[in-house]
Order: structure tokens, then C-alpha cells, then sequence
């Protein structure tokens, strides 16, 4: 059963939504989905009869935890990437930002690699924003490749292989890193190396601005 819905006009319920998100985020972070509904409003710091104002089930809460996630960063994308007219400029933009946020917000990451074919697969978030992107980028002749969804896999795999290999090498650069990786990416869909390394050596938005 789905969620029940949350209007504009109830700050309060909103309130409390969006603390049992938050709590829910943190135990999917911590692979802890077994966690009783009572500690997960404890966590949230609301009441046990809050729960069912706003979700059937705990299944349900979680489900819609790790939606806002992949939906959130989705619009960031958006957002970071608005006015670029090259769509390779775009695909490369948004994969190099997305590699510095598994440093950035770690917990994220951690659902994000636990849920990673629900987060390359899903019609929402990075997913469909990034085959957009590749599919404009082979019609407008800057990636050679023949068919986008494969090209997407090979990129939402090496994404998450990145994610988990920064949380397993704290001390690794993550900026240089997803640079690196995504100029192999570009070079792998028919760039140019030169203008690979050149396209991921332009300036990004502040981590710290685009978080705030």
C-alpha cells in the first residue's frame, strides 16, 4: 500500500514525515532494515502513533527514504548542469559531481551502493537523467556508441564500484578519482582522450554551496 500523502498545508505532519525519513536514511545507511518500528520513531524522536499517520508499513517508510534520496539527487543534477548545451559536457558534469559525493555524503553513498541497480534502473533520480544525456550526446554525434542503455550500465556500474572503492580507501582523492574515471568513461563512448582530460579539468560548483 502506498504512503499516505503529506499536503503543503500541515507543516507539522511534513515535520514529522520528514524526521522518520531522515531516521530511516540513517539505519539503511547502517544496513539495518530489521530495526522494530518503535526504534524508528524513537530515532525520529516522534511517537509510536505518528508512524501510521504517514506510512502503513515500515517497508513503505523505507522505500520512500531511499526515493528522496535517489529523486534529491536527481534535481541536484538538474540543477548543476542547467544552461550546458553539450550533452557529453552535461553526462561528464554530473558523473564527476556524483563521484565526490560519496565522500561528501557518506550515508547517502552507503544506500545508494546497497540499492545500486534500483538506482541505475529506476525512472527516477540519476538513472533517467543520465540516459537522457547519453542518448543526447550519440545523436549529437559526441559519443559513438551504439545502444545508450548499455552505455548507462557500464556507467552506473563504474559509479558504484567508485563509491565503494573511496569508502574503502578513506585516504584516496575523491575529486581526482571520479575525474579520472569519467574521462575513461567518455573515452570508452568514442571521445577524444585530449578532450576528455579537458572536459573534466573545467571548474565545477562548490560542494559546499550546492549542499547547503
Amino acid at each position: 500500500m502506498n504512503e499516505h500523502p503529506v499536503t503543503r498545508l500541515d507543516p507539522r505532519r511534513a515535520r514529522t514525515r520528514a524526521a522518520l525519513i531522515s531516521a530511516a536514511q540513517t539505519f539503511l545507511a547502517e544496513d539495518r532494515t530489521a530495526v522494530p518500528i518503535l526504534e524508528i520513531t524513537e530515532k525520529a524522536g516522534v511517537g509510536l502513533g505518528s508512524f501510521y499517520n504517514h506510512f502503513d508499513s515500515k517497508e513503505a517508510l523505507f522505500e520512500a527514504a531511499v526515493e528522496e534520496i535517489i529523486e534529491n539527487h536527481g534535481d541536484l543534477m538538474d540543477r548543476v548542469t542547467e544552461g550546458i548545451e553539450d550533452p557529453a559536457e552535461v553526462f561528464a558534469r554530473a558523473f564527476r559531481l556524483t563521484g565526490r559525493l560519496h565522500r561528501e555524503l557518506a550515508g547517502a553513498s552507503q544506500i545508494l551502493l546497497r540499492r545500486g541497480s534500483e538506482m541505475i534502473l529506476s525512472d527516477r533520480g540519476l538513472g533517467p537523467r543520465a540516459l537522457r544525456d547519453i542518448k543526447a550526446a550519440q545523436v549529437a554525434g559526441r559519443f559513438t556508441i551504439t545502444d545508450p542503455e548499455l552505455a548507462l550500465v557500464a556507467a552506473g556500474g563504474a559509479i558504484l564500484a567508485l563509491g565503494a572503492l573511496l569508502h574503502r580507501e578513506p585516504n584516496r582523492d575523491a575529486a581526482s578519482a571520479a575525474d579520472a574515471l569519467t574521462t575513461d568513461l567518455l573515452c570508452m563512448f568514442g571521445m577524444d582522450v585530449v578532450e576528455a582530460q579537458e572536459i573534466c579539468s573545467r571548474p565545477l560548483p562548490a560542494l559546499d554551496e550546492l549542499l547547503a
